[in-house]
């Protein structure tokens, strides 16, 4: 990775060098996944885009075969974790290794902790957290074993901020970051890089998939290119972590410097929330 940063100082997103590398994409059908696919196609990499909804995922593919003609798709049903243990072996045969792995897929579910059954907090949390250590897990020898490659772990603003009423989404992201760090750790020295992203409110369909609770009015998304803008600039500085937007960081050093003030701050919050709303 390269530490080039342009005349503001900001990271360079065109100093990564993705010529001929394979990424393994999860999430790819739609959102910040069908947004980054086409990018790393075009700046020379092979894309393995992974998702269940087929017909999305192969419109997603012909973008990234017209730059990136050995690209591939593989439809898979993340929550089937002995799916997802072929997904690693089936990319690396059919990619010939793979250099990126990006834990990008994942799915909300906002319910207030009153009313979410038990179930539901384990199938966000196989989604979310144990099918994307699996894949790291099944792809982990092959990076090991040459002594490179990047893992990069999508969690979000939601795992620090403990964000109300999807505290089974918060829980399963927060989990995700820890995990991580903890593997960060384990692999500083193998020279396998490990980058956790904490994405805002992105403008995705994530936050109108059925039977989850409304946002909060007032809450501001940001566009998917902003993210993608954001995390691109963050592998190509070899950051370790990366805000996107940077001002979440400042709110969580808010938090872990007044826990009870943040979390009084919030039920307020949610409080005047529920007085307007009648």
């Amino acid at each position: 990775m390269s530490d080039a940063k342009d005349e503001n100082g900001s990271p360079e997103t065109g100093s990564f060098d993705w010529r001929g590398l394979r990424v393994l994409l999860t999430g790819g059908s739609s959102g910040i996944g069908a947004e980054l696919a086409p990018r790393l196609a075009a700046a020379g990499a092979t894309v393995g885009i992974v998702a269940r909804r087929v017909d999305r995922l192969e419109a997603v593919l012909d973008r990234c075969l017209a730059a990136s003609p050995a690209s591939r798709a593989f439809p898979c049903d993340l929550t089937d974790l002995e799916a997802v243990d072929r997904l690693a072996a089936t990319a690396l045969s059919e990619l010939g290794g793979v250099d990126v792995l990006i834990n990008n897929a994942g799915m909300p579910k906002r319910k207030h902790a009153t009313v979410i059954d038990a179930d539901t907090v384990q199938q966000v949390m196989h989604l979310n957290y144990i099918s994307p250590v699996r894949l790291t897990l099944g792809l982990l020898p092959h990076f090991v074993a040459r002594g490179s490659g990047l893992i990069v772990n999508v969690s979000s603003v939601a795992a620090t901020l403990s964000s109300p009423g999807e505290g089974a989404y918060d829980a399963s992201k927060a989990a995700l970051a820890v995990w991580s760090e903890a593997l960060a750790i384990d692999l500083w020295d193998l020279g396998v890089a490990v980058l956790t992203a904490y994405p805002g409110v992105v403008d995705t369909e994530l936050f109108t998939i059925p039977d989850n609770d409304p946002l909060p009015p007032g809450i501001d998304a940001i566009p998917v290119g902003e993210f993608v803008d954001g995390l691109l600039a963050a592998i190509a500085a070899g950051r370790r972590e990366v805000y996107v937007p940077a001002w979440f960081k400042d709110i969580v050093k808010h938090k872990n410097n007044d826990l009870e003030g943040f979390l009084a701050g919030s039920a307020d919050y949610v409080r005047q929330q529920h007085t307007a709303a009648g």
